[in-house]
């Protein structure tokens, strides 16, 4: 079941981020556990140096398993090689890869610098969940932003 005010906030390098909104790069993996329910929206936030969340995508399953596992089932649609997956691995017990769905690219990103003006904010390292107060932030910061969460979780939430 979905939280109706969670989304992720995920960062990714901005070639990730381009391949995720062109669709050609539906799974992203992660080195840890990553547990959040089908249907969870996620900002994808372009690391430097773009530095911008540049669009937004849904959760559509998550699998947990073993790097060996997780690439056995996803190497085709994760956007990189054996060779970066083995070395971003490299030590990792376990693995997460997320497919996502439904990517919309946003025309305006929303910089860093106009999410900061806004409050308090702090990219992910990896990803972190945004709720309540940091999602208002968040489609102040940029409208074109608060428009898809509105979409995706309800007025209530966002505004």
């Amino acid at each position: 079941m979905n939280d109706p005010e969670r989304a992720m906030l995920l960062s990714v390098h901005p070639r990730f981020a381009t391949a995720i909104l062109a669709g050609s790069k539906t799974v992203e993996v992660r080195r840890q556990r990553v547990a959040a329910p089908p249907g969870t929206p996620v900002l994808l936030y372009a690391t430097a140096p773009t530095m911008a969340v540049v669009g937004m995508a849904r959760i559509a399953s998550i699998h947990v398993a073993s790097p060996k596992e997780v690439w056995s089932a996803h190497r085709g649609q994760t956007g990189i090689t054996r060779r970066e997956y083995d070395a971003y691995m490299s030590g990792a017990t376990q693995a997460s890869g997320l497919t996502l769905e439904d990517p919309v690219s946003f025309d305006e990103p929303v910089t860093l610098s106009a999410l900061r003006s806004a409050g308090t904010f702090h990219p992910p390292q990896s990803y972190r969940y945004m709720k309540g107060d940091e999602l208002r932030q968040v489609a102040v910061a940029g409208p074109v932003v608060g428009t898809a969460l509105r979409e995706a979780l309800g007025d209530l939430v966002v505004t």
